[in-house]
């Protein structure tokens, strides 16, 4: 799977949770939510434009910050 790196406009806890939400009806995604950094880095095998559309789903802005290196 590709790393994918997302900034999400999120400004607290709820925010973070709608996007945990909208992931998970995705489905097929691992993903980590940086709060504090606005960042969600996805894992998946969507291609980047569901991935961005799902994120805005939330009402958040959001945008395609790029894929991120395997540590």
């Amino acid at each position: 799977f590709q790393k994918h790196e997302f900034f999400v406009d999120m400004t607290c806890e709820g925010c973070s949770n709608a996007v945990t939400r909208v992931l998970h009806r995705l489905g097929g995604v691992s993903f980590d939510i940086d709060l504090p950094n606005k960042k969600v880095c996805i894992d998946s095998e969507h291609n980047v434009d569901t991935l961005l559309e799902t994120l805005k789903k939330t009402g958040k802005n959001a945008s395609y910050l790029g894929e991120k290196s395997a540590q």
